[in-house]
């Protein structure tokens, strides 16, 4: 009894005991669900684009002329496909999510299959950018020797774009559902069958780049093998009913949606493209083009965790307004912010220690492995950054704004960053260095304006707005009209 009265009189004296406990507690929760879905998304997105990272060392080794051919493809062409493709496939995050927190699980499959056919229908009419690359890239000034490259890596790559389709969206659409933890094992797979084929291929065999290609989507589709296993086997009998004729309806909307994701992750993704393009006219293209693709690749490499962080907020938000809970949104909101910028914060610091030697690890070339060391005090910053403006991103998608994040990209990043990026590196001088200012300067407006937009948010009235929507594109699933059909008879 005077243990009961002693711990009232705390209580008393301290009432914000018990709601420190409750919040820590709340806090626990919260992370175990981010990291259900992040963990998964991390590893996933960290060993898939390991592979190219993987093939961009093996080419590198082989001559500079092929890296840097490489280099334009994988940040030029490859990124713009790759971001029209995986931008309209951010619209099955979206409906996925609500669906799921709205517990109408029939309806994720439809909007599964509805996504494959969009995105294969827009890869198909992107293919003459790839067949087409090495007359492209002569006609915008690149070297010849690099444009030649180039074309030749371009094809290799049309059947890894092809993977990525269905990838993409069924990682979406398990991960949605929380059942992410299989792609994980997948990519973990994808990159151990990946090392050992393009030492085999490119090291003993001697294919040269066509071998570290060839490995490429070897293990690319290895991936897109065992979802599909995973997914047509039974592991998912709520959310996958089989092929229905039900996903051809409602797809006006669905290409609305996905248009609209599209531009806000194509923005972004062009926007890095734009600024390699741009390395390309510097006075020593060849190593201006490996050294700021190197960068990019490292900084990209530690922006696949940042993505995982923003899936898990994109599951969250979707989740939770699904749900009906606006008070659940916001609180996921500032968690899964808190846990990305911790993360961001850890990367920075390792990169300003080792950031000078990281050109090392791609090229045996002294000249551009010093002009990664150059850089490396901007990437580590870049990094940084990484932490905050993904998860936001994230957050918008997860409510369907996508449309709103496009505008603010197109601003942030074309508006200020390219024009900036142009004048330090061109007229300024700075080269190499005065681009990737330009480019921190429009992420940093970027991260600004999507801040506001999120503070902004009236959130009750997004709940409203996600009922409607999965009001609108609701399909009945077959249990449901059996029941009606029983219930008039």
């Amino acid at each position: 009894m005077e243990a009961m009265d002693g711990n009232l009189q705390e209580n008393l004296l301290n009432p914000r005991a018990e709601s420190d406990v409750d919040l820590k507690e709340e806090i626990i929760q919260e992370s175990k669900k981010i990291w259900r879905v992040a963990l998964p998304s991390i590893i996933s997105r960290v060993t898939s684009f390991g592979s190219l990272v993987v093939t961009q060392s093996f080419i590198g080794h082989i001559n500079s002329t092929d890296l840097a051919g490489y280099a334009l493809v994988q940040t030029l062409t490859v990124r713009f496909v790759n971001g029209i493709v995986i931008g309209m496939s951010s619209a099955t995050e979206t409906l996925c999510g609500q669906a799921y927190g709205a517990k109408q699980h029939h309806m994720m499959g439809v909007f599964l299959q509805r996504s494959w056919l969009v995105d294969l229908a827009t890869l198909t009419l992107l293919l003459p950018v790839f067949v087409s690359a090495a007359p492209i890239f002569r006609a915008v000034g690149e070297e010849p020797a690099i444009a030649a490259s180039a074309g030749y890596i371009s094809l290799w790559f049309i059947p890894f774009l092809y993977s990525i389709v269905f990838a993409a969206t069924i990682q979406m659409f398990l991960q949605a559902q929380q059942r992410n933890a299989v792609v994980a094992w997948l990519s973990a797979a994808q990159l151990a069958v990946h090392v050992p084929v393009s030492w085999v291929l490119v090291s003993v065999m001697g294919f040269g780049v066509g071998g570290a290609m060839c490995a490429l989507c070897v293990s690319a589709w290895v991936v897109v093998a065992g979802e599909f296993v995973y997914v047509f086997g039974g592991w998912c009998e709520e959310s996958w009913r089989g092929f229905t004729m039900a996903a051809f309806h409602d797809i006006l909307p669905v290409v609305k949606l996905s248009i609209s994701s599209g531009i806000m992750v194509c923005l972004e993704l062009w926007y890095y493209a734009i600024l390699v393009l741009l390395a390309g006219y510097m006075k020593n293209a060849r190593v201006a083009i490996s050294a700021f693709s190197i960068c990019l690749n490292v900084g990209a490499w530690e922006f696949m965790i940042c993505l995982g962080m923003m899936g898990a907020a994109i599951v969250r938000v979707a989740n939770e307004l699904g749900r009906g809970d606006a008070a659940a949104t916001r609180f996921a909101i500032k968690v899964v912010m808190a846990t990305s910028v911790a993360i961001g914060a850890v990367f920075w610091i390792l990169c300003l220690i080792f950031g000078r030697k990281l050109g090392y690890l791609f090229t045996g070339d002294e000249e551009v492995a010093l002009a990664v060391a150059d850089l490396s005090l901007l990437l580590a910053f870049s990094i940084l950054l990484n932490g905050i403006y993904p998860v936001l991103s994230g957050v918008a998608v997860g409510a369907g704004l996508q449309g709103r994040v496009a505008i603010i990209n197109l601003v942030c990043f074309y508006a200020i960053g390219l024009p900036i990026g142009a004048v330090l590196g061109y007229v300024i001088h700075l080269q190499a260095k005065g681009i990737w200012i330009g480019m921190m300067s429009g992420i940093v407006t970027q991260t600004v304006a999507l801040s506001y937009m999120i503070w902004k948010i009236n959130w009750d009235q997004e709940v409203l707005i996600a009922s409607a929507r999965l009001r609108r594109w609701y399909l009945k699933s077959g249990e449901e009209n059996q029941q009606q059909i029983c219930d008039h008879s």
